[in-house]
């Protein structure tokens, strides 16, 4: 099981464009509904900073599949006003998060 967190800071005029790529991402995995993944995306109380938290169960991540992933990556260091950053994550507690 691969657990990670990614965060990045986009620019002010761009906040709106960010979410509406990212409400589209969801669109797509509701839709297509694959397998071994659990993923959330966080917009922090600055307004301008993403939080992504996403589990796969054999290290595979099949938003790589998406195309409207593939749409939110596309000009997404242009987005931003701090680029991505991934950090592995391992998960000490939880309480009912990624449907538990």
């Amino acid at each position: 099981m691969r657990q990670v967190m990614i965060r990045y800071k986009v620019k002010p005029d761009r906040v709106q464009e960010n979410e509406t790529l990212v409400r589209a991402v969801y669109e797509e995995l509701h839709r297509a509904d694959p397998a071994g993944i659990s993923y959330a995306t966080f917009q922090l109380d600055d307004g301008v900073s993403f939080v992504h938290l996403a589990q796969t169960e054999d290290g595979q991540n099949p938003l790589a599949r998406l195309e409207a992933f593939a749409r939110f990556q596309e000009d997404i260091g242009d987005r931003c006003e701090e680029r991505p950053v991934l950090s592995e994550v391992r998960e000490i507690g939880s309480f009912r998060m990624f449907g538990r």
